[in-house]
């Protein structure tokens, strides 16, 4: 990300030492910083290059779900749903969260019984979800056209809430448990003796650790590189566009996924609708300006699904940010082989968001030897190493 040095404050002298040094002030960076100082770790340092929520967290709305088809992504969805509905007492802020439920559009009959069987394994996990017909699907989301799919999926527990307002909360949260926050402040270097972390470099100083958590998002690759720590995550970009307040409003609706296309569309709180589309045409890069170039496949997918918005335009504006990409397209989440206490949270490919109630549990678990609520082994980064070693299967993926 470029930096105008004619305009960004210089940042304070960090701290010589840190018990924990978090790089990435996004949304699993401050969730973990909470977790962590909540715990009673005493010197938490988190490092951040810009300012918080900078990065993808500061998206207008975030989805907050548990439909998934892999029973571990399942468990984080459910776990940190359970964490959103209670944060205004847990750390303390309203995330605006809005239970609308989700509502997945199938168009192919050979996506029903792969959604069949995930909501069956849904319901044995505790959530709530089904697959209903195109009737239903269309009384729940009026924009819905019946005759263009089979059957939908649709989760009532889920929903969305503001991803700048959870990593605020976490971070006001945080630092009154006694964690420093340290903005504009570039990690330049991280220092490892025999496997072992020592140091992190940056823009404003050396700070002594023996732990670094990297939850460094779509620039976790460079993180990793400098301590010697492969973590396979590439820089995609994705774009909303915001339609504005409508005459009339739009009915209240389901976080709406068009399945076949990925289009999907939900209600915002301006009385208007946010539109998205995962672009197929997009390259790999740290690109985040705004283009209109994905309205085009989206407006595509709209005449066949809900035709009502294939005309809309992006009168309220839109936004870019930039997914942290795996091969498999599933989090990595656990401890460097090659260098102890190198702890990482990351490669979440827009899921980080609704799962980072969880993961800031799980990382604090990892650091103090707790047995964690989930075994995160089949999330090591080194998955993908293993000879004959298959991928997280997930198919609830945008």
């Amino acid at each position: 990300m470029a930096h105008d040095t004619a305009r960004t404050p210089p940042a304070p002298p960090p701290p010589h030492s840190a018990d924990v040094v978090v790089i990435g002030a996004g949304v699993i960076g401050a969730s973990v910083a909470f977790h962590l100082a909540e715990a009673g770790v005493r010197d938490v340092l988190v490092l951040e290059r810009d300012t918080p929520a900078a990065g993808s967290s500061g998206k207008p709305i975030g989805g907050v779900r548990a439909q998934f088809s892999d029973p571990l992504n399942i468990r984080l969805g459910q776990r940190s749903l359970r964490a959103w509905h209670g944060f205004a007492a847990r750390p303390g802020a309203d995330v605006g969260l809005r239970t609308v439920g989700y509502l997945f559009l199938l168009s192919r009959a050979e996506d029903v019984p792969v959604f069949e069987a995930a909501a069956a394994l849904q319901r044995e996990l505790g959530v709530e979800s089904r697959l209903i017909g195109p009737r239903e699907a269309h009384a729940l989301c009026p924009y819905v056209d019946p005759s263009g799919i089979v059957a939908a999926a649709h989760s009532p527990g889920d929903g969305y809430a503001l991803p700048q307002a959870a990593v605020l909360g976490y971070l006001r949260a945080a630092r009154g448990l006694g964690a420093t926050v340290l903005t504009h402040c570039a990690v330049t270097g991280i220092d490892t003796d025999g496997g072992v972390v020592r140091a992190v470099r940056t823009t404003a100083g050396v700070v002594r650790t023996g732990t670094v958590v990297c939850a460094a998002g779509a620039w976790s690759h460079r993180i990793g590189a400098m301590a010697g720590v492969r973590l396979p995550v590439t820089p995609l970009r994705r774009q909303i566009a915001l339609t504005g307040p409508l005459t009339p409003p739009p009915p209240p609706i389901p976080f709406t996924l068009d399945f076949e296309s990925t289009m999907y569309f939900h209600d915002d709180d301006a009385g208007g609708l946010v539109l998205g589309l995962s672009d197929a045409r997009q390259q790999p890069g740290f690109e985040r300006e705004f283009g209109v170039e994905w309205l085009e496949p989206f407006r595509a997918a709209a005449a066949r699904r809900a035709p009502a918005l294939a005309g809309l335009e992006p009168a309220g504006g839109g936004w870019a940010g930039l997914y942290e990409m795996t091969p498999d397209r599933n989090a990595l989440i656990g401890e460097a082989a090659e260098v102890s206490r190198f702890l990482y949270a990351t490669g979440f490919s827009g899921h980080g968001f609704l799962q980072a109630p969880a993961v800031g549990e799980l990382v604090r678990d990892l650091w103090l030897g707790r047995e964690p609520f989930l075994d995160i082994g089949p999330l090591s980064a080194t998955r993908f190493e293993r000879a004959g070693a298959a991928a997280r299967p997930e198919a609830h993926i945008i």
